[in-house]
């Protein structure tokens, strides 16, 4: 038995007492019954007393094993603001907020919301109509108090409610929305007759309400003015979403269509037609910011898209590409027309459709109950038409419904029909699928807007949102000022750059190779062209390639052969005609080709375009460059010979700072730079498995090529769960191994000391994870190879998806390329600045939010953001700077085209494998196949 060890108990430090030779004296147990025994109090018998404790003897401090608690990494304090380039004026889309009621609190009460009968009300929009009855009915039991209600489950006061819980009951007589284009419902019955209504009544129409608020936490306002010192706290942003809540509730009551923090208005003149029966909705993003000079509201111009609104029959065709009616796909219809809302006429009653008959109008049948009773006194019904229904008992005129099918607007087991032309689509109900090519540049081409003509509608939003009038914000002491926020910007110079056979400085953010040779060219032998089916001059074109390329410095030999796609191949699936031609290449070429020029019929979306990238890329390691020519110019040829120069491991321009090389921090220690981005399924797409892409740098000390690793995961998972893979004590199978690994090959057997990542598409509740999770992967990958190695880091995330803008006073173009702004509107405490590196020739400019999470290298602000706009010229594809730093550019680059390959499986044996829960649970997301090895650290994605 091992003896316990003695040890003083007191309030000081623990102290060991020597364990002596006594206990080593003990005879052995050979048995359990030998074992001394506790009683039931825990005390021990059958052991002699402990000897006693020497007079002279010396208490020995124990050294307590420290508990080793994983600190969390914060996202770091800004260390300065930079000083480079030009001054220059700008307003920004942030206008000042003043607080005045700063010693009040918000109280914070949860929602619960019950139909008459307990049952809880699950259904999203009525929340909002049942709270403004409760707060018309019951306005001296709330002491007269406004409050601000999110329409789910939280509801917010300033000053308390005299109550903790407080228990309502109000009726609600209508049910219908205020998206009607302005028509009003006439307090007609809202089915086809009496009996009708009580088939068709849904849990929600039911119209008593029980209403629960219950007290749940008091938020100080005090904790709005601690984030603005940069104090930060659950206190503080739970302050600032009962702000933006107040006006989410405000867009509300104007029946607007909230998205998140956006608002659209029912009104026409804010519709554009992009195709297809969608509309883009033209509306506005307000919330309340933190920034380095107080509290501001960030008003901003936004988009969604939302369904056609008018007869169902008009959207259908439009939808569809329909000549008429009768030509609709009747299946496709109903998946869209899902769970739309419809007003039927003649009574403008609304309603959710569930689906349509299985049989035309004229055919289906549905039981009419009779007014009277038969002679047992039972209620008689007979079996009738719908079409006969409407015509013959409700004499309504009915046009070209007879052949087509009903609207659905009841139950599985109980459905309720109304002919099609009677059903109007509400306005105001979202799109959420993925748009067309030709949707998306419709959007863009009719909803683009100069930097003026931005100011110009931003400054009338906030005279149309009165925010000034609404009770809360008054209450708040929150006053608004009407001006643009003035800061102060800088416009750094453009990096120099180096070509083949000259230096030159870009101007406004763009340059040519007109006369000059490319850095690094390579020489395109072994080739050959397949055409699917694209009308095209190939030999011209050929001829166009051969002499560009020789004026460019590229070495382009004749092609081996010219591959036409069979007639009668043209209208198989997409991996058969890509087969067939594998077919051909295979049966005429001598041996492997090193690189296959491929013409497309389409320039967007072509079904060939992902099967044949991944037959090349994976299978054979053939490199491969798809284009579908329609104007062939020098510029065009330029473009594309860039695009083959930098596939098959050449370089077109590079930095000059890179090449003597001279870069703060990253030329003088071996040094990594990471791009991370995920891109996640089209909406809707639940069961599409998101895809997560990391580039990394390679042949240090270029900070110009680069190399991409690409991995599936689960479906809108947006942190990267690749980046370590321990598969055994030896293995790892992680995407960072990939990386470093190749660094390490290709730059003269050197580790990266130093390792620099940028990350894209976080939102600043997700930065935690990004420090903590993805960064802790990437430690443990370094440590896998080598337990000493201790490099150091930085992580920046880089954002586009946000809503501040930048112009200039008195001038109506956009702000130059290279202008920078870290003071003012960027973040109290945090270090964030937003660069426009490119040149905006459309529309106005969108910056780019750069966020510094984590330095450890000590970077000064001038140098890092001059890193960043270096970054953003050394994209390979162009000849202009572009918006993001060019490995986050690749990364998205990487993960869009292998997002292609999984394309076309779902007719294949991976569409049982999608990511997602099925009703065996949760299934195994499908793998992308691994590049092959000639090809695997090429630029493939350029």
């Amino acid at each position: 038995m091992v003896p316990k060890r003695i040890t003083v108990c007191d309030t000081r430090p623990t102290y060991n007492l020597r364990v002596f030779a006594f206990f080593n004296s003990l005879p052995p147990f050979s048995s359990r019954e030998d074992m001394a025994e506790e009683d039931s109090n825990g005390a021990v018998e059958g052991l002699p007393p402990p000897p006693p404790v020497p007079p002279d003897f010396t208490p020995a401090k124990t050294e307590l094993e420290p508990v080793k608690k994983k600190v969390l990494r914060v996202p770091m304090a800004r260390r300065g603001i930079g000083n480079k380039g030009q001054k220059i004026q700008i307003l920004t889309n942030h206008f000042k907020v003043n607080v005045t009621n700063v010693d009040g609190h918000f109280f914070h009460y949860s929602v619960a919301l019950f139909y008459e009968d307990g049952r809880p009300v699950d259904g999203k929009g009525v929340g909002r109509k049942v709270l403004d009855r409760v707060h018309e009915t019951y306005d001296t039991e709330l002491a007269g108090k406004e409050f601000a209600y999110d329409g789910e489950k939280s509801l917010f006061t300033i000053g308390a409610l005299p109550r903790n819980k407080m228990e309502f009951t109000v009726v609600l007589e209508d049910m219908t929305s205020n998206r009607n284009n302005g028509n009003s419902s006439p307090g007609g019955h809202g089915s086809p007759n009496d009996n009708d209504r009580k088939r068709l009544r849904r849990p929600y129409q039911s119209k008593t309400f029980k209403v629960e608020i219950s007290f749940a936490a008091k938020i100080p306002m005090q904790a709005i003015a601690n984030a603005l010192r940069g104090q930060e706290s659950e206190n503080s942003q739970e302050a600032l979403r009962v702000l933006d809540i107040i006006l989410r509730q405000h867009a509300a009551k104007q029946g607007c269509l909230l998205v998140r923090q956006s608002f659209f208005h029912n009104d026409p003149k804010n519709f554009v037609d992009v195709g297809g029966g969608v509309l883009g909705c033209r509306g506005f993003h307000s919330s309340f910011r933190t920034t380095q000079s107080g509290l501001s509201l960030n008003i901003d111009v936004s988009t969604t898209m939302i369904i056609q609104p008018g007869p169902v029959v008009d959207f259908l065709i439009a939808n569809q590409n329909a000549k008429d009616p009768f030509s609709l796909d009747w299946a496709k219809a109903k998946r869209m027309l899902k769970n739309l809302r419809v007003k039927t006429s003649p009574t403008n009653q609304e309603y959710k459709i569930t689906g349509l008959s299985d049989r035309p109008c004229r055919e289906q049948l549905f039981t009419l109950k009779q007014k009277g009773k038969d002679m047992d006194g039972e209620v008689q019904t007979t079996e009738i038409t719908v079409y006969d229904y409407f015509v013959n008992h409700r004499n309504i005129e009915l046009r070209y419904s007879a052949d087509l099918p009903c609207i659905n607007v009841g139950k599985p087991k109980r459905p309720t029909y109304f002919p099609i032309e009677l059903c109007s689509l509400v306005s105001l109900q979202r799109y959420t699928k993925s748009l067309s090519t030709f949707q998306r540049s419709s959007l863009v081409e009719k909803s683009r807007q100069k930097p003026q003509e931005r100011m110009q509608v931003l400054s009338n939003a906030l005279k149309i949102n009165k925010y000034d009038a609404e009770p809360l914000l008054r209450a708040c002491g929150i006053s608004i000022s009407s001006n643009f926020t003035q800061v102060d910007g800088r416009v750094l110079p453009p990096p120099k750059l180096k070509t083949g056979n000259d230096d030159f400085v870009p101007r406004n953010g763009r340059w040519n190779f007109n006369n000059k040779r490319l850095v690094d060219p390579m020489k395109i032998e072994r080739w050959a062209v397949v055409n699917f089916s694209a009308r095209c001059n190939i030999q011209g074109l050929v001829s166009d390639l051969i002499k560009c390329g020789k004026l460019k410095g590229i070495m382009v030999e004749d092609p081996f052969d010219v591959f036409e796609e069979s007639p009668q191949v043209r209208r198989a699936p997409p991996l058969v005609r890509v087969e067939k031609m594998f077919e051909q290449v295979q049966s005429k070429l001598p041996g492997a080709p090193k690189f296959l020029l491929c013409l497309l019929p389409e320039r967007k979306n072509c079904d060939v375009y992902g099967p044949w990238k991944r037959k090349n890329l994976a299978e054979y390691g053939i490199v491969t460059q798809c284009i579908a020519p329609t104007r062939v110019n020098d510029q065009y040829i330029t473009n594309v010979l860039l695009k083959i120069n930098a596939k098959l491991g050449g370089l077109n321009s590079m930095l000059t700072v890179e090449h003597s090389p001279s870069i703060p921090m990253v030329s003088k220690v071996p040094t990594i730079i990471i791009g991370m981005d995920v891109s996640h399924g089209s909406p809707g797409q639940s069961d599409v498995p998101s895809i997560a892409a990391v580039v990394s740098s390679r042949q240090w000390p270029s900070i110009s090529r680069y190399r991409a690793s690409v991995r599936t995961q689960s479906p809108k998972v947006e942190m990267i769960d690749n980046l370590f893979k321990r598969v055994s004590d030896t293995e790892d199978e992680g995407i960072m191994r990939e990386a470093l690994l190749d660094f390490y090959v290709s730059s003269g057997k050197r580790k990266p000391e130093h390792i620099i990542i940028f990350r894209d598409g976080v939102s600043e509740s997700q930065f935690n994870q990004v420090l903590n999770v993805e960064l802790d992967q990437i430690i443990e990958a370094c440590k896998f190879l080598d337990e000493k190695w201790n490099p150091k880091f930085v992580v920046i995330v880089a954002q586009k998806n946000h809503h501040t803008k930048f112009f200039q006073p008195n001038d109506p173009s956009n702000v130059p390329p290279g202008t920078i702004i870290d003071n003012k509107v960027c973040h109290p405490r945090n270090y964030d600045f937003y660069l426009c590196a490119h040149a905006g020739m459309i529309g106005t400019t969108r910056p780019t939010h750069y966020h510094v999470l984590f330095d450890e290298l000590g970077f000064s602000a001038d140098d890092l953001q001059e890193l960043v706009h270096n970054l953003s010229y050394v994209y390979q594809r162009s000849t202009t700077a572009i918006s993001v730093v060019a490995p986050i550019c690749y990364a998205h680059l990487a993960a869009t085209q292998m997002g292609q390959w999984m394309k076309f499986e779902d007719t294949s044996e991976t569409s049982s494998m999608r990511g997602g829960v099925t009703n065996a649970g949760p299934v195994a997301v499908p793998q992308l196949p691994k590049l092959e090895e000639k090809v695997s650290s090429s630029m493939f994605f350029c």
